[in-house]
């Protein structure tokens, strides 16, 4: 055989090994769900089969953590694999992406991946309609604004940038806006749509890696329902309790999650995916407390402090699981500290290529035991609403500040998490010296927002 041939022949193998061995990637965000909504993270009430099954197959991560507390600047850390103190977002007020911000879809789709999202958007404020289009994804359908998705039967959804419409109605006073409102007329159940949408892209690119990227708007309230807020097509069995109607909304939305993940698994099983996919489900902060819905009402905290708008641990830390048959063992647990600034960095080395600028490691040797996981001196938060917020993990050590904003000063709370989980006992008068190195990371890793 001809040298140059031989040569070809064998550059031709690695490719295509190198191809072969790239998993599919699909990222599976639910909105506002608490670290203790889920049966395998203790939820006593509600039952949650097949996120379960998924759990026994996979692996728990115990100690990850959200990109914030709120849902905007939380999937800018996601996406750009920045923490929330280096990002472009930071809060759900005005601001969005910028032209420079490399996200893991532009990563991904580089690496010759298709690159989908289903779902809400909401990554700062007010987005372009194309916003996900402009930032790497070949495919999106769904909410562009945070605010359309508050909407669960909206007059139309975004399909690559256009408005495609839908059966529903909602009163004169909403036409004119971003597509928030509550609707009169209740045909097409967006969470539905997304979910078949979800389902459609994983089918159409299964010839080739992919990355889908599907962000549930549930259970998320519709807070333009208020007190009617967690709408749903169904009650189903919830009907027949004596709960309060938000309460029934909020249980049918756990119910959905968790038979829609079923679907999307048996999916990727029935193509034969199922090997050559990492499954990755978690949420985008803690639990809310919003059209009508209560945290405490099935204890959707665990015995986590805070909820959503805190940087205590209720607010940030998340019900995580990650299934990759063959590759992730079957019914285990980590409790590394990880946070949403890693998949960035993750799904890079998946792909086998060099992550860009970012603020995570990779968890590739966590969750497949093989390699050296590279290790982190802490994780960061920041929140400007409320009066400004700041948090730091640093090994079992959490520090929490509040009233940043108007006092760069204010104290700061620290909380031994090895022994006090629940942050009940602030200890920052006997560790001073802890103190001033929680207050030294603070300054630090703030960087003031690019005007």
């Amino acid at each position: 055989m001809r040298p140059i041939l031989l040569l070809m022949l064998i550059v031709f193998s690695l490719t295509s090994t190198s191809t072969a061995a790239r998993p599919n990637i699909v990222f599976i965000l639910a909105d506002d769900l608490g670290y203790g909504d889920l049966s395998c993270f203790g939820q006593s009430t509600l039952k949650t089969p097949n996120l379960d099954r998924m759990a026994s197959e996979g692996m728990k991560l115990t100690r990850h953590y959200a990109g914030s507390t709120v849902c905007a600047p939380s999937r800018c850390v996601f996406l750009t694999g920045k923490h929330v103190g280096h990002g472009t977002v930071r809060g759900n007020g005005p601001g969005i992406l910028s032209s420079g911000d490399v996200l893991i879809s532009d990563v991904l789709k580089r690496a010759g991946y298709a690159t989908g999202c289903s779902g809400k958007w909401g990554v700062g404020n007010p987005p372009p309609l194309d916003d996900p289009n402009q930032h790497g994804f070949d495919h999106f359908y769904g909410y562009v604004s945070m605010w359309h998705a508050h909407n669960f039967y909206p007059e139309f959804l975004i399909l690559n940038g256009k408005k495609s419409p839908l059966r529903n109605e909602v009163p004169e006073r909403w036409k004119t806006g971003d597509g928030r409102g509550v609707a009169t007329k209740k045909v097409d159940y967006a969470p539905d749509l997304i979910t078949q949408d979800a389902l459609n892209f994983v089918e159409k690119y299964k010839d080739r890696p992919f990355f889908l990227y599907w962000a549930m708007n549930v259970p998320h309230a519709n807070n333009e329902g208020r007190n009617k807020g967690m709408e749903v097509p169904s009650w189903g069995e919830f009907g027949k309790t004596d709960w309060p109607e938000p309460e029934k909304g909020f249980a049918s939305m756990i119910r959905n999650i968790d038979h829609d993940v079923g679907r999307m698994l048996a999916h990727l099983r029935q193509l034969g995916l199922d090997e050559n996919t990492i499954v990755v489900f978690t949420s985008d902060n803690g639990p809310h407390q919003e059209g009508g819905h209560k945290a405490d009402y099935f204890n959707s905290n665990g015995d986590l402090r805070g909820k959503k708008r805190d940087l205590y641990e209720g607010g940030i830390r998340v019900p995580t699981i990650v299934r990759w048959p063959g590759h992730v063992a079957e019914d285990s647990t980590s409790d590394m500290h990880s946070g949403f600034q890693d998949w960035f960095a993750t799904f890079s080395d998946l792909a086998g290529v060099t992550a860009e600028t970012h603020d995570g490691v990779s968890l590739r040797p966590m969750l497949t035991g093989k390699g050296k996981q590279e290790s982190r001196a802490h994780l960061y938060w920041e929140f400007l609403e409320q009066g400004g917020k700041q948090a730091v993990l640093k090994d079992n050590w959490k520090a929490v500040r509040v009233n940043w904003n108007a006092n760069p000063n204010s104290a700061i709370e620290l909380y031994d998490l090895s022994k006090d989980e629940s942050e009940q006992t602030n200890v920052a008068a006997s560790h001073s010296g802890i103190v001033a190195e929680m207050a030294d990371i603070m300054k630090r890793e703030h960087s003031p927002l690019s005007k």
